[in-house]
C-alpha cells in the first residue's frame, strides 16, 4: 500500500466569518434579545466576583457595591453595559470572546460544588449569548480589567462581526468590564433611554444585581440653561435603578402582603382587575423551582380561540426567558396567569426555545395538580367565588377531560351542571351522587340546544314521572366532553336520549316485563310504522320512557350526538349516515288512532307527523318542512 492510501487524521477546516453569521441569525428571531444577553453576562460576573471574594475580599479593591450600568451615547451611536464584576485577563478576554461557544459561565459553575452550587445565581452557560450583539451591532468593544489586577493590565478586545479580532493592552481605572456596541444603520432606534429602560424591564427586571442608567431629568428652561452656561464645575452624573433587582416570587410567602400579590398579578397579566386567588409555592430537591400562579376574576377576549399563544412567564435564575411558556400548563388551563422560575432547564442555545425533557413533565404535572387543588380548595370553601370562576372559565374547563387523561376523574369534580331539580341550581357530580335514589346506580343526563329545550325534552318524562333528577347541558362542548366521562364515582353515566333506556330497580315492576306483555295490537301498529318510513329510521320500537308524548327519535348508543354532528359539519368535515330508532308511546291517542286508521294516505300522514315532531323535539331540522306543514293542515282540518 502506497503512502498516499493511508489513512490521515485531519482537522476539520471552517470558515469563521460564516460560522459566526449563521450563528447569530440563526439562533435569535429577535433582536431585542441582544441586552438580555449582556446583561446576563454582566450579572454572572458580579456572581463571580462575590464567590470569589468570599476566600479573597482584596477583590472588591474598594468597590463593593455589584452594579450593572447602561450608557448611550446619541452622537457616536453606541450603547455601553458596563459592570463591575470579576472582569477578564489578557488570556480570558481572548478564550471567553475569541472561541466560540464556550462559556467562562460554565466552566465557573462546574468548579462549584454543594451549597455553592445551588446559592449560584449565574445564568449564561452556553457561551453565544455575547454574540447576540451582533444582531444590532457592527462593531462591538470589550473593555476589561480582572479584579485586583494592575490598572495597567486593561485589555480591550474588538470585533466587526467578521472572521477576526484584535486584543490590546489598555489603561483601566475600574475593575469589571464594559462592552460597547457600535450600533447598525437600521437598529440605531436602539439608542434611546426609553426603548432600553423598557427592555430592561422585561427581561432583567427581577436579576439580582442593580441594572441602572443616567437619571431622566425635565427638560430645563432658558433661565436655568443660562445658569448652567455659567457655570463651569464638572457635573457628575447621577445613575438611578431601572430593575426591581428583588424577585416577588423568591421572598417569603410570610414577608409579602396581599397587596403586593395583586401588583405582580397586574404586572404580569396585564390585568386591571385584581386576581381571584393565587398559589405560591417553592420546590427544592431533584428540582429546584418556583411558581407564583393566578386564577384571573375575568376571561380576556380570546379566551376561545385555542392558536393564541398562552401560558406562564418562563424565568430562568430571575432572567425572563420566554412570555408563554405553554409546556407548564394544557391548553384547558390557559386562563391561568403566573411565573415560573427554575434554577435550570433544556433550552435551546438562543434561549427561546424551551425543549422537552423529564423535568419539564414533571414540573408540568406538579403545576396541573397545584392548580386543581386551588381550585378544588374554591369550591369546597369558597362556593361563590368558585361560582364566578365556573360561570367564566367553566366552558374551558370542560375541555379537561379529553385531554388530561391522568387527572380526568379530578377535572369531572370540578365541572358544574343545570338539572332538573332546580331551575338556577349548579351542581357538582358529587351533589348529584348524594341526593340520589336508594336504588339508582347511573347519573342520568341529557345534552341539547339550549337550556329552554333541554328542560322542555320528552326524555324527560319518566324522569319527572318517577322523581329522578337528571342533569341538563346545553354548552357546545358537553357532548364531546360527556364522550370522555363514562363514569365518576364509580357510577356509570348514561345520555337518556341513546340506546335502550335501562332504569334498573328504579322502573316499575309492570314495566319491567314491557316486551312480553305487550299487548298484540302494539306489534301491529308498529309495523305500520316501518313500512311508512322504510329506510329512514334503524328501527321502530315501543317504550316506556315517554308519559305525554307521542313518540321521541333516539341514537344509536355509540353514536355521535347532534349537536357535535353540527358542529362537525359546520367545520366543513362530511359526516356518515346516521339513522335513528323511532319509540312510540303505545298508550298516547296519536297512537291509538294511527293502530284503527285503514286508509293509507292518512295512515302515511299521521306517521310523517309523528316522525317530524320527534325530529323537532329532538332539535333537529326537517328534511321537507313545508310538507310537514301540509300534513298537520290537513290533519288540523279534519278536527
Amino acid at each position: 500500500m502506497s503512502e498516499a492510501a493511508q489513512a490521515q487524521t485531519m482537522g476539520f477546516q471552517t470558515e469563521a466569518k460564516q460560522l459566526l453569521h449563521l450563528m447569530i441569525h440563526s439562533m435569535y428571531s429577535n433582536p431585542d434579545i441582544f441586552l438580555r444577553e449582556l446583561i446576563s453576562n454582566a450579572s454572572d460576573a458580579a456572581d463571580k466576583l462575590r464567590f470569589e471574594a468570599l476566600e479573597h475580599p482584596e477583590l472588591y479593591e474598594d468597590d463593593p457595591d455589584l452594579v450593572v450600568r447602561i450608557d448611550i451615547d446619541s452622537d457616536a451611536n453606541t450603547i455601553t453595559i458596563s459592570d463591575n464584576g470579576i472582569g477578564m485577563s489578557r488570556d480570558e478576554a481572548i478564550a471567553n470572546l475569541g472561541t466560540i461557544a464556550r462559556s467562562g459561565t460554565a466552566e465557573f459553575l462546574g468548579s462549584l460544588s454543594g451549597d455553592q452550587k445551588s446559592d449560584s445565581q449565574l445564568i449564561g452557560q452556553f457561551g453565544v449569548g455575547f454574540y447576540s450583539g451582533f444582531l444590532v451591532a457592527d462593531k462591538i468593544v470589550v473593555e476589561t480589567r480582572r479584579a485586583n489586577a494592575p490598572t495597567s493590565e486593561g485589555v480591550s478586545w474588538s470585533c466587526d462581526g467578521e472572521a477576526e479580532f484584535t486584543v490590546d493592552a489598555i489603561d483601566r481605572k475600574e475593575r469589571g468590564t464594559s462592552v460597547i456596541l457600535h450600533l447598525k444603520d437600521d437598529a440605531k432606534d436602539y439608542a434611546n433611554d426609553w426603548r432600553l429602560r423598557s427592555l430592561v424591564k422585561k427581561y432583567s427586571d427581577h436579576i439580582a444585581v442593580p441594572v441602572e442608567m443616567l437619571e431622566t431629568l425635565p427638560p430645563k428652561s432658558a433661565d436655568e440653561k443660562g445658569e448652567e452656561d455659567k457655570e463651569e464645575a464638572e457635573i457628575v452624573p447621577q445613575y438611578e435603578r431601572v430593575n426591581s433587582a428583588t424577585a416577588l416570587w423568591t421572598r417569603p410567602r410570610k414577608d409579602i402582603k396581599d397587596e403586593e400579590y395583586q401588583e405582580f398579578y397586574k404586572h404580569v397579566s396585564h390585568d386591571f382587575q385584581d386576581a381571584m386567588s393565587w398559589s405560591h409555592n417553592r420546590v427544592e430537591g431533584k428540582l429546584d423551582y418556583t411558581s407564583l400562579v393566578y386564577i384571573p376574576a375575568h376571561a380576556p377576549h380570546d379566551l376561545y380561540n385555542r392558536d393564541v399563544a398562552r401560558g406562564l412567564k418562563l424565568y430562568i435564575q430571575r432572567t425572563f426567558i420566554m412570555d408563554d411558556a405553554e409546556q407548564f400548563l394544557p391548553l384547558y388551563l390557559r386562563f391561568i396567569k403566573g411565573v415560573v422560575d427554575c434554577s435550570d432547564l433544556p433550552l435551546n442555545v438562543s434561549r427561546e426555545i424551551l425543549q422537552s425533557s423529564p423535568a419539564v413533565d414533571s414540573i408540568r404535572a406538579a403545576l396541573v395538580k397545584r392548580v386543581l387543588d386551588m381550585l378544588d380548595t374554591l369550591a369546597k370553601e369558597k362556593p361563590d367565588e368558585y361560582k364566578t370562576i365556573w360561570e367564566t372559565f367553566g366552558s374551558v374547563l370542560k375541555e379537561g377531560p379529553g385531554e388530561d387523561f391522568a387527572n380526568r376523574e379530578r377535572i369531572a369534580g370540578l365541572l358544574r351542571f343545570a338539572t332538573t331539580r332546580s331551575d338556577d341550581a349548579m351542581v357538582s357530580l358529587a351533589d348529584y351522587i348524594a341526593t340520589m335514589k336508594p336504588d339508582q346506580d347511573k347519573i342520568y343526563y341529557l345534552v341539547g340546544d339550549n337550556e329552554s329545550a333541554s328542560r322542555n325534552s320528552a326524555y324527560l318524562e319518566i324522569f319527572r314521572k318517577k322523581g329522578i333528577e337528571v342533569l341538563i347541558m346545553f354548552d357546545r362542548i358537553d357532548e364531546w366532553t360527556m364522550s370522555h366521562l363514562q363514569e365518576f364515582d364509580g357510577k356509570s353515566l348514561q345520555d337518556i336520549s341513546r340506546g335502550e333506556l335501562d332504569l334498573g330497580k328504579l322502573a316499575d315492576e309492570e314495566k319491567d316485563e314491557d316486551s312480553s306483555d305487550k299487548p298484540e295490537d302494539s306489534d301491529a301498529v308498529v309495523g305500520k310504522i316501518k313500512e311508512v318510513l322504510g329506510d329512514r329510521v334503524a328501527d321502530v320500537r315501543t317504550t316506556n320512557r315517554l308519559t305525554e308524548s307521542p313518540a321521541c327519535l333516539v341514537l344509536g348508543q355509540d353514536e355521535m350526538g347532534s349537536q357535535m354532528r353540527k358542529i362537525m359539519e359546520a367545520a366543513g368535515q362530511a359526516m356518515p349516515e346516521s339513522k335513528p330508532v323511532l319509540e312510540v308511546n303505545a298508550e298516547h291517542v296519536l297512537i291509538q288512532r294511527l293502530r284503527d286508521e285503514s286508509d293509507s294516505d292518512k295512515t302515511a300522514d299521521l306517521v310523517g307527523l309523528l316522525y317530524d315532531q320527534a325530529a323537532l323535539s329532538a332539535g333537529e331540522q326537517l328534511d321537507n318542512p313545508a310538507l310537514f306543514v301540509k300534513r298537520l293542515n290537513r290533519l288540523l282540518f279534519e278536527a
